[in-house]
């Protein structure tokens, strides 16, 4: 099983919902109605960003503002991703 840790950033937006951002994946942006929502788009983003720079043999980017014990939650069996 692969670790990845990334700093998640929710934005409470004026007209509604949470704009997602993670800043070790800048082409990252999601978005959800609920934070609940937002933190399940944002695992889901993160899931697929990571699988496809896998998937093309790019480097998989480290979270440098990351913390030294972050709050881990299980994604799937075959990843781990602090948020």
């Amino acid at each position: 099983m692969a670790n990845f840790g990334y700093n998640v950033l929710f934005e409470e937006l004026g007209e509604g919902g949470f704009q997602v951002m993670v800043p070790a994946l800048p082409s990252l942006i999601t978005y959800g109605r609920t934070l609940v929502e937002a933190r399940e788009m944002a695992r889901d983003a993160i899931t697929c960003h990571v699988r496809g720079l896998i998937k093309d043999g790019e480097e998989i980017p480290d979270d440098p503002f990351l913390s030294a014990s972050p709050i881990q939650e299980e994604l799937q069996e075959e990843m781990l991703i602090a948020v």
